[in-house]
């Protein structure tokens, strides 16, 4: 759908570019980027995103704490990352500009707001003098728009109130970026229709601003250019844009199917892990039980007793939910069940920064529990990522008897980017077999160990399997409650064997790059995008340079050590002050150089490749 032209346009073919849409809390950016990226999506580009939420839930209208952004990479070739800048920044009020202009390209274009402009949103900007007037913003391509008073005019007859034209604005803004970016209005027209459908009059007041923002650009002098990405050359198949909490949503289920499992998440809600509770709640029809429990210990608990059941048991939070989980992980690590423990990181300590993303929990993984208490650790890289780490967490967990922590963060959880949908005959198969009263016999050792160290999973009710379950050490093979020294020696060195042994069960560490060189970057987590996006530019300028990213995290792939000792020197970029490296370092004794950052905010590309630049020089 599009208007007729009534002013020549020049339309551009760009690779790539990186669109960033903010305002208050309030003005419907989250929507606005998702709407966007939905649509570069069916449009054939690659995609990737940043949601940046506030952290106060209601900061007061037109502050700098209340800025909500939406940023969107969108290419016609393969990207990883969000985009270090921004080509074109929509900023809807003085404080969306000035928390985020620095991003903002030298020339690039700006789309501001005008009508909240006015003394009070600049005072609470901090503006002495209006920006669009003072001659500051010179530098870029700047395009004034009163977006507020254009999108009334649009939906005027409606006889809507004020309130009501007002919450239209993100269309406008829209419509105006759809222009600009020669994107489709459909897919967000079928939205609308969609989500608005039983109020007709909020319907046909969004499809309004969206036509009418669209039309601006079309028809208006102020705006002479176009820019047009093409499709990228992906890989066949048939793909969905997926955020990474969506993608372990449904990598969870499949998980369930393949093993033939119930699914079982018992969780309490806590930003940004709560969409995997809503996401999950949804596929009953899958046999999916979803419960909210009045705290995380109870959550925790929950899921133990679900194992204890037969079902794939999951436990879902952030960092302060996982402190509370401490004790409960315990007890799943002493009664040897298998459990997902999903932790999807965000900022700290304390209440921290809630919605921004970090990856300060690794250590909280590793021993953030009384006693010796080891537990398999992996880790997604990427928003679609997710769906493959889920599965593959299960997997480790069922096969050798163990909780095992699943380390995401705000970045993944809140990113998207194209998920290739697998054929169901390509997923890998599970199979999971409890023993029955009559291939034991009549006595039952529920401690009695197979060749991965791994103990029976006896369902309860199954005739003659009746055995001690409990968070007191247990005798070896009776599972009798024990106190002899030498037996618990023997079960905390066998525990921690068992978790040992998952490094042979897992496929060897891969090296993008040379086998050998200057410099290895090991990354992990959702470092990832920005780590091999910086590699392949730090090559591409002579460097010999090569990454190896880590999913397993304890214990390592077993041939990190050999890898680690080839290259001259090892770069670790991690968004905590320095955590992996702490690890590396002790386990391999190598002098490993870290890069840290703990702003809320992911590695950009350029902090990376200045980094190995500076090593190498």
């Amino acid at each position: 759908m599009s208007a007729t032209s009534a002013v020549a346009k020049e339309i551009s073919e760009i690779p790539s570019a990186t669109v960033r849409f903010c305002g208050d809390s309030g003005d419907g950016m989250q929507l606005a980027g998702t709407q966007f990226t939905n649509t570069s999506a069916l449009a054939g580009n690659d995609v990737a995103t940043f949601p940046d939420f506030p952290a106060e839930i209601r900061a007061p209208r037109g502050t700098k704490a209340g800025v909500s952004g939406f940023q969107i990479h969108f290419a016609s070739e393969e990207i990883f990352t969000p985009g270090d800048q921004v080509d074109a920044l929509v900023a809807m009020n003085p404080a969306a500009l000035v928390t985020n202009l620095a991003d903002l390209v030298p020339g690039g274009i700006l789309i501001l707001n005008s009508e909240a402009f006015d003394d009070k949103g600049l005072k609470q900007a901090g503006y002495a003098t209006n920006p669009i007037e003072d001659g500051s913003l010179e530098g870029y391509q700047l395009f004034s728009v009163d977006m507020t008073k254009l999108t009334r005019l649009a939906v005027e007859s409606l006889n809507l109130g004020v309130k009501e034209s007002d919450r239209c604005r993100n269309f406008y803004a829209m419509g105006l970026v759809f222009w600009l970016y020669d994107r489709s209005m459909e897919p967000t027209l079928r939205y609308i229709e969609d989500k608005f459908g039983k109020r007709p009059e909020i319907a046909e007041a969004n499809r309004r601003a969206l036509t009418a923002g669209f039309n601006y650009g079309e028809t208006t002098d102020a705006l002479h250019s176009q820019y047009r990405v093409a499709p990228a050359k992906l890989k066949p198949g048939q793909y969905r844009n997926i955020t990474g909490n969506q993608a372990l949503a449904i990598g969870l289920v499949a998980a369930a199917k393949l093993s033939g499992k119930e699914l079982f998440l018992g969780s309490y809600p806590i930003t940004p892990a709560s969409d995997i509770l809503h996401d999950l709640s949804r596929h009953k029809n899958f046999g999916v039980r979803t419960f909210q429990a009045e705290d995380e210990i109870a959550a925790v608990t929950s899921a133990i007793g679900a194992a204890f059941g037969g079902a794939m048991a999951i436990t879902t939070s952030s960092g302060p939910g996982i402190a509370l989980k401490g004790e409960g992980m315990g007890l799943a690590v002493m009664t040897e069940l298998p459990m997902l423990i999903i932790n999807v990181q965000r900022g700290g300590p304390s209440t921290g920064l809630p919605t921004k993303t970090e990856q300060a929990d690794l250590m909280q993984a590793m021993y953030g529990r009384n006693g010796e208490c080891p537990m398999p650790i992996i880790a997604c890289r990427s928003p679609a990522d997710c769906f493959e780490v889920a599965i593959e967490a299960w997997r480790i967990a069922a096969r050798f008897m163990t909780p095992v922590m699943l380390l995401s963060d705000g970045y993944i959880a809140n990113g998207a980017e194209p998920w290739r949908i697998p054929q169901v005959d390509a997923l890998p198969t599970m199979e999971i077999r409890h023993p029955s009263a009559s291939e034991n016999g009549d006595e039952f050792h529920p401690y009695e160990r197979n060749e991965r160290l791994s103990r029976p999973w006896a369902l309860p009710g199954t005739p003659g399997l009746m055995h001690r379950i409990g968070g007191l050490e247990k005798q070896d093979i009776t599972g009798n409650v024990s106190y002899d020294p030498i037996n618990h020696q023997h079960m905390v060195d066998t525990r921690a064997a068992k978790v040992a042994a998952v490094a042979n069960d897992v496929p060897l560490q891969e090296v993008d790059g040379p086998e050998t060189g200057d410099v290895l970057v090991l990354s992990w987590g959702g470092t990832y995008g920005a780590c091999a996006t910086a590699v392949t530019r730090a090559r591409q300028l002579g460097t010999s340079v090569a990454h190896a990213h880590l999913r397993y995290l304890n214990p390592f792939p077993r041939n990190l050590g050999e890898i680690v000792k080839r290259y001259k020197k090892v770069l670790v970029p991690e968004l905590n002050k320095g955590q992996l490296i702490m690890l590396v370092r002790h386990k391999f004794l190598v002098d490993a150089i870290g890069l840290n950052k703990v702003q809320g905010k992911p590695f950009t590309v350029a902090e990376i490749v200045s980094k190995i630049q500076e090593l190498v020089k």
